[in-house]
């Protein structure tokens, strides 16, 4: 769904692999490891972004950057879900609403949906959220 460009790199003075989210200013973390850098990555992305939707600021889409240094880190998949599906059904020119309506569920339970710290829809919702977006949501 989405994912971020991180440059992660070995720290000869602090002795360990520090991350710089380089679309997130201030999002940053570190492992002892590489793979526990990137497991770090996942979950402080994950509360940034959970973080800015709180404050109901907007959400930076991510660029492209190549090296060999940078790394492509996913957010959890409540949080990638949420936020996917609030660009989707805004390019769609959907209000939440709508969607509510046409899903024949309330506004609030639609509201959950695109509430990263909430998102936990079941297959079937999703199967109708395809219908109403025509996208692929899953792609087997």
């Amino acid at each position: 769904m989405i994912e971020y460009p991180a440059k992660i790199y070995f720290d000869k003075v602090d002795k360990c692999f520090l991350v710089e989210f380089i679309d997130l200013p201030g999002c940053q973390t570190y492992g002892q490891t590489q793979e526990e850098a990137i497991s770090n990555a996942v979950e402080a992305l994950s509360g940034y972004l959970e973080t800015i939707d709180s404050r109901k600021l907007p959400i930076p889409d991510p660029s492209k950057h190549k090296g060999e240094d940078i790394y492509y880190i996913k957010p959890e998949k409540n949080v990638s879900f949420a936020i996917w599906l609030r660009k989707k059904r805004q390019e769609k020119g959907y209000t939440q609403t709508q969607v509510a309506h046409i899903l024949k569920i309330s506004y609030q339970s639609y509201q959950r949906y695109e509430n990263p710290s909430k998102s936990n829809p079941t297959l079937k919702t999703i199967a109708k959220l395809e219908e109403v977006l025509k996208e692929d949501l899953i792609k087997v």
